[in-house]
């Protein structure tokens, strides 16, 4: 094609712009629940069982499981970045059924669920209230019964968690002594409890074929008992002199909460805790906005005294993100206009980038939804450096064209004519190369090629759309917008940069020589930079993904193993106390009894750290506000401290208070990951309590 195409056609290049313009891993999550057994009992039982079916299960990367002192059991799987989350949660869902014949009748009756949802938190959600009478129990009953289900039917929503969750339960204290004194056994108690409080069909009188009846009329019995006082009337036995000996003989039974092991709260207040998690591929903005109608709208039917809040919402870290790729676009265009209009001194050609710079990056927007990416940490990344990279060809067209008109005193048509003939191949050259740098990162397979492939195919893309438009629009607006210099003299400030220009061009045409006439020495210095930056590459410390501060963190306390809930409650309000002191704390989530690495546990308490908006804090630096916080809590004797932050990538970065206990725990638990997991990070491991 020849290179003046374009240039006489200009509707045709305008109308191509214009058609430009136009233009996380799966995770299944399985829980199940074995009452009354603790953690090794679930692990031998339930855990076993399931992790040898589920091993081998197709595109699985990795398991993590965990069982519980309560008798609770969960496993998340992830899959590869490739794989259909209805597929992998159709394979679980198959493999559990073979493992269904293994396992305890209790825990097959109680049920096993399999869900798909995204690894990461979006939103949560607290109801709360100063009324006395709306006490944690109460709220967490009253979110389970009224807000759970609807918050589940949001579109996108994968799961949501009732953290520190407590019940309403029928709680039957029994005295071992009268049991004993009647001989009577907790088996008998069981078997009684089965057996009378159960719903059953009674039958139908009238039913055909009797005949000589008018009604037919269904016989409807007591089912399922309801009260404290239809509990104490259970009959354990009668005896042959017609004595009976009820439940209340035997027993204490009242309505309280299902389990004490775990509490719940924020900034050491009472509250229920809703964690909300999004499927694979979701909106989180468009989901977080759904939740969010809905909570406000469940409002309006709350009892009077019981309010909400949001604590944590993941879309703001997202909002910000956007906000600074806003940002940055807009200081980049600032500085290309700067750029060109000080360099060339011309509005004229000054408008030819402020046109292609933007037609570059909406084309990426439409092939990036063509690929099926989503606007991530990613994605933003190159769409930033893209911003710096897009500029360039419009830039070149521009001053070769300005170039040649002031040297040739040819017209704007012309010059931008003679131009394009030589800039043509070195402009598809410099795409090619670019292309041939980033592109085959994409061919990486698994979740690392997965990440790097939106980061390069987002700049490749850029970097081609850019090339077109500098082959078709700019000469177009270049030999229509563009005239030859006037012969007037530049003002001052003008003349000052000019002769700077000159100064640099002049100085970089001596280096160039003397780097070609000394070949050897050069290549003696670039050998060099290639050893730095490998010796570089090899000292800094490395990761999966770089850290970013998304506006929180946590704070796990571990006391020593047998501590009961009164022990970690003292120390985790002692902690609490010290974090809503913190001028970049605004709020403090605690879940007291259970850990995100052991699960249910009494010796445990994780507290979640949200700081106050980027612009309202005192310290910028996560890292210095999380150093406070380590430094305080460390001198805490009877507990651990471990605090965490969650990378992009969805894994944790785990630390802890300077002691060798902590730093040998860490390293065992690195070098077991680090054995078992196919990503180059040390993630969250598989525990068992």
């Amino acid at each position: 094609m020849k290179a003046d195409f374009f240039i006489d056609r200009p509707v045709f290049s305008t109308v191509l712009s214009i058609v430009i313009v136009i233009v996380v891993p799966p995770v299944v999550r399985i829980s199940a629940s074995y009452p009354g057994a603790d953690a090794q009992t679930v692990t031998q039982a339930v855990a076993t069982p399931i992790e040898q079916e589920l091993n081998g299960t197709p595109g699985m990367i990795y398991m993590e499981s965990s069982s519980s002192n309560s008798g609770g059991f969960s496993a998340t799987v992830t899959f590869d970045i490739s794989t259909d989350p209805d597929l992998a949660a159709v394979d679980i869902q198959n493999r559990l059924k073979e493992a269904e014949a293994r396992l305890p009748a209790e825990v097959v009756q109680n049920g096993i669920s399999v869900e798909k949802q995204a690894s990461s938190k979006l939103l949560t959600i607290t109801l709360l209230s100063n009324d006395p009478k709306f006490d944690e129990i109460y709220l967490s009953n009253y979110a389970t019964l009224n807000v759970l289900d609807m918050l589940r039917r949001v579109p996108g929503v994968g799961r949501v968690s009732n953290v520190g969750s407590r019940y309403y339960a029928m709680q039957i204290w029994v005295q071992p002594d009268k049991l004993a004194d009647l001989g009577l056994t907790v088996k008998d108690l069981q078997a009684a409890l089965k057996d009378q409080n159960r719903e059953s069909a009674a039958g139908v009188l009238g039913q055909a074929p009797m005949e000589g009846v008018d009604v037919t009329t269904p016989i409807t019995a007591q089912g399922r008992l309801s009260s404290v006082s239809e509990f104490e009337e259970i009959v354990i036995r009668a005896n042959p002199d017609g004595s009976i000996i009820r439940l209340r003989d035997v027993a204490n039974i009242s309505l309280e909460a299902q389990s004490y092991n775990t509490e719940s709260g924020i900034n050491a207040g009472n509250a229920a805790v809703l964690d909300v998690y999004m499927l694979p591929g979701a909106n989180a903005i468009e989901v977080a906005s759904s939740i969010k109608s809905t909570m406000e709208e469940l409002s309006r039917n709350f009892p009077e005294g019981i309010t909400y809040n949001i604590p944590f919402d993941m879309t703001t870290y997202i909002s910000e993100s956007i906000h600074h790729v806003y940002r940055t676009l807009f200081e980049a265009l600032l500085l290309v206009i700067l750029v060109v209009f000080l360099s060339l001194q011309s509005w004229r050609a000054t408008i030819i980038p402020i046109v292609a710079v933007p037609i570059s990056l909406i084309g990426t927007f439409g092939v990036m939804l063509i690929f099926g990416f989503s606007l991530n940490l990613l994605t933003l990344l190159g769409l930033i450096l893209a911003i710096g990279i897009v500029v360039d060809d419009a830039i070149v067209v521009v001053e070769n064209v300005e170039r040649i008109m002031n040297e040739e005193h040819l017209s704007p048509y012309e010059a931008t004519k003679k131009a394009m003939r030589s800039l043509s191949s070195a402009l598809i050259a410099m795409s090619l190369v670019l292309c041939a740098v980033f592109v085959p990162v994409s061919f990486l397979s698994g979740i690392t090629g997965q990440l790097y492939r939106q980061f390069t195919i987002t700049i490749a893309v850029s970097v081609v759309i850019s090339t077109i438009v500098a082959l078709t629009l700019s000469p177009v607006m270049c030999s229509l917008f563009l005239r030859p210099d006037d012969g007037h003299r530049k003002n001052r400030f003008f003349r000052r940069i000019n002769l700077g220009l000159a100064i640099g061009n002049n100085f970089y045409g001596r280096t160039i020589a003397r780097a070609l006439a000394n070949s050897r020495r050069m290549f003696a210095a670039f050998g060099i930079v290639l050893i730095g930056m490998w010796l570089m590459n090899r000292l800094l410390p490395q990761s999966f993904m770089p850290q970013e501060d998304q506006g929180y963190f946590t704070v796990e306390l571990e006391l020593p193993e047998g501590a009961t809930i009164e022990r970690t409650r003292t120390v985790t309000n002692r902690a609490i106390d010290f974090l809503m002191a913190d001028p970049d704390v605004e709020y403090v989530l605690n879940v007291t009894g259970s850990s995100p690495r052991v699960g249910t546990n009494q010796a445990h308490s994780q507290l979640t750290v949200i700081l106050k908006p980027w612009d309202e804090r005192e310290t910028d630096d996560l890292s210095e506000i999380m150093g406070r916080v380590r430094r305080e809590l460390s001198r805490y004797p009877e507990s651990k401290v471990y605090l965490s932050t969650r990378p992009a990538s969805g894994s944790y970065k785990i630390s802890c208070a300077p002691s060798a206990t902590c730093r040998t725990a860490a390293s065992r638990w690195c070098s077991k990951r680090a054995a078992t997991a196919p990503i180059p990070t040390c993630s969250r491991p598989s525990t068992r309590s």
